[in-house]
């Protein structure tokens, strides 16, 4: 295990392009629109803790279920097709379970940030780097993901209120392609 900066940076953005916590936004919006409680710090946690797992023990994990990561990635593309659906129609699909309202754990640490594309990332990247800087490179983008989920509020009140609607629906639409791009690239479907 060698330190590498270079390496570490590279891990940071790939990792930071496909964990999008900024294009996250307005979907952490929406959901705390509907009185939603999210916790920056549990949710930020809760991420990290399933992508560390799956940086040590991904794939063997998978295979134990006898699942493979095609299998994961469509399976994330559904949850992900589902939320941009919400965005965009304005139905409720994902109802909270949790007393409260809680939506820290499932959809914003798994899978709007731990999802299939940031786990199959972490599993693709420990082929070229070290375990060591691709876990700095996770632990700093979770930093990140902390502050933005914490900032939400001042999105919130810079934008005003048509100002998210229209960033809802735009990023909507957005993530329906990127649930779709998902499905498609990894069920083999030629278009």
């Amino acid at each position: 295990m060698t330190l590498d900066i270079v390496e570490i940076f590279s891990a940071f953005m790939v990792l930071f392009a496909v964990i999008d916590i900024t294009g996250a936004i307005p979907i952490i919006l929406s959901l705390k629109a509907k009185g939603t409680i999210i916790e920056p710090a549990k949710a930020s946690l809760v991420a990290f803790g399933i992508m560390l797992l799956f940086l040590f023990i991904g794939e063997p994990l998978l295979n134990l279920f006898g699942v493979d990561i095609s299998s994961f990635a469509i399976a994330g593309s559904f949850i992900l097709f589902f939320l941009a659906l919400e965005m965009v129609l304005g139905q409720e699909f994902f109802k909270s379970e949790i007393e409260g309202g809680g939506a820290s754990i499932v959809p914003i640490a798994f899978p709007l940030i731990a999802g299939a594309g940031s786990i199959t990332s972490l599993i693709s990247l420990k082929a070229e780097y070290d375990t060591l800087n691709i876990g700095i490179a996770l632990f700093i983008n979770m930093i990140l993901v902390y502050l933005v989920l914490r900032a939400t509020h001042f999105f919130e009140r810079t934008l005003g209120k048509n100002g998210v609607h229209i960033l809802k629906k735009f990023f909507g639409i957005i993530l329906l392609s990127i649930a779709i791009k998902l499905f498609i690239s990894n069920t083999g479907i030629k278009i």
